[in-house]
């Protein structure tokens, strides 16, 4: 299929709400197909996905909700359990959601009769990331306006606490460096914590704010990646504490930066939400040009394929897909 660099989206899946956040999820979870969870006002549905470039049987994509949970207010953030499996008997689903009353709740389901939720409290403002300890699953940190990241045991109690400069907005857990965290902060600094020593041991800059995403690249655990005021910017951590890379590309702000999980070269950014319509832009870093643009009604929250070069956004009763090249 030949591709233009701005078209309309792949596929799409209707919802019944808005959708506030997406997430595939990005761990091995025993089966063929991907999990895929979504937020909105007042539940989360967790649903599998899979599409005809993985599977030659599947004509365009094919998608099924697993199970629908009661959330009871809106959801801003999820994370996946490297412990959620679909091909243990029974199958374990677990993910974790920030929500607008500033809590955790970590959600254990065996999609049958056992539905348990833990609510986490200690944040004192709004949350903005929240991501699972990679390998094991037995942690789950968290980051805040409330200039805190903390880093909590599966029963809520809280293992860790760095006190932040400016809001947290980002916060990473790379499988290869499981003892260190990645926090991104507004005020365009990035640090990484070794969580041993509970220490700062490297911080980069931005030069630039307001810092709204960052991520840390699965494929390269040298490379770091953000979005600050219109621009994305790029570090190699060897190098130097500045980007060594930087462009301009949302005009009206840029509100999330992506790595993609096949490709070290390949991440998505998006503007902000709330215009008529969000842009998503795929680039590739051997490219002048980002080689996908993408077009959502509102559009909010970017997620990428574990093993296609594929991403998701959330938006007005849909999630958006699009497919691009490596």
């Amino acid at each position: 299929m030949k591709q233009d660099s701005t078209r309309h989206t792949s596929y799409t899946v209707d919802c019944e709400d808005y959708v506030h956040v997406v997430k595939f999820n990005p761990f091995d979870s025993g089966d063929s197909c991907s999990l895929i969870a979504y937020g909105g006002n007042n539940y989360v549905v967790v649903g599998t996905c899979r599409f005809q470039e993985e599977d030659a049987e599947v004509e365009g994509m094919q998608y099924k909700t697993l199970r629908t949970f009661h959330h009871g207010i809106r959801v801003d953030a999820i994370a996946w359990s490297p412990e959620t499996r679909l091909d243990a008997i029974p199958p374990q689903i677990r993910f974790c959601t920030a929500a607008s009353d500033r809590k955790l709740r970590l959600f254990t389901s065996d999609l049958q009769d056992k539905n348990e939720f833990k609510t986490f409290d200690g944040h004192s403002d709004y949350i903005n990331d929240l991501v699972f300890a990679p390998n094991e699953g037995q942690e789950i940190a968290s980051v805040s306006d409330d200039h805190t990241c903390r880093v909590w045991d599966l029963e809520g109690n809280e293992k860790a606490h760095f006190v932040l400069r400016s809001p947290g907005m980002s916060v990473c857990w790379h499988p290869e460096e499981a003892f260190k965290l990645m926090v991104a902060e507004k005020n365009g600094t990035i640090r990484f914590y070794d969580l041993i020593t509970q220490q700062a041991i490297l911080s980069l800059e931005c030069e630039q704010t307001p810092l709204m995403s960052a991520d840390w690249c699965l494929k390269n655990t040298l490379k770091i990646g953000a979005v600050a005021g219109s621009d994305w910017l790029i570090w190699d951590i060897t190098r130097s504490s500045y980007p060594q890379d930087k462009r301009p590309v949302h005009v009206d702000r840029a509100r999330l930066f992506r790595w993609s999980r096949v490709n070290e070269n390949l991440f998505a950014t998006t503007g902000y939400p709330g215009k008529t319509t969000t842009q998503l832009l795929v680039h590739h870093l051997g490219h002048p040009q980002p080689i996908l643009t993408g077009t959502a009604a509102v559009g909010s929250g970017l997620t990428w394929h574990r093993t296609l070069p594929l991403c998701a956004v959330g938006g007005d009763h849909k999630i958006f897909f699009w497919v691009t090249e490596m």
